[in-house]
């Protein structure tokens, strides 16, 4: 038996802009797009932390989005998303959306909806946005979308948010 005195799987060449974009960490977020009422049930999800938000009239959001998952192809179709800002406890529902963590029968199971004009809503999120799609550009390996911000609303949820930094889910200062 040998003991490495590093990780066994670790890449022998990393990838220095992963590695870069990954120490600039940054607040989880989760984007869903579609319906969930009537005969036909169309929703899609992602958990996204690469993206920034631009004042003006209207605001608008920027992300960086895979352009093979099903929410960009939904948010592509449709022009409408919801953009959730996550707490601490909602780091399982990060990961299943993200790809993860195994959700049978799909991650919306593991949480509460309502569904609102521009998709479903988390239910115990205090703050989110309704975005529409303005415009899509490819950079790099994923698409940036760019989109007004048409609706808001801030809550007093800040005490515990969910970041993500160096490829883990961490609460800010610690």
């Amino acid at each position: 038996m040998t003991i490495h005195s590093e990780h066994p799987f670790a890449d022998p060449d990393p990838d220095p802009v992963r590695r870069l974009r990954g120490r600039l960490g940054g607040a989880v977020t989760l984007w869903t797009a579609g319906t969930s009422g009537g005969v036909e049930r169309e929703r899609a999800g992602l958990t996204v932390s690469s993206l920034m938000v631009g004042g003006g009239e209207p605001g608008r959001v920027c992300a960086l989005l895979d352009p093979a998952s099903d929410l960009c192809e939904l948010l592509e179709s449709s022009g409408r998303a919801v953009v959730h800002l996550l707490q601490w406890r909602h780091r399982e529902l990060a990961e299943a959306f993200a790809g993860q963590l195994p959700a049978p029968g799909g991650p919306f199971r593991m949480a509460t909806w309502e569904q609102v004009e521009h998709g479903p809503r988390l239910a115990d999120a205090g703050t989110w946005a309704g975005v529409e799609l303005e415009a899509v550009h490819e950079v790099g390996w994923s698409d940036l979308v760019v989109a007004r911000i048409v609706t808001t609303a801030v809550g007093d949820d800040d005490l515990d948010p969910l970041e993500h930094r160096r490829g883990r889910w961490v609460r800010p200062g610690r």
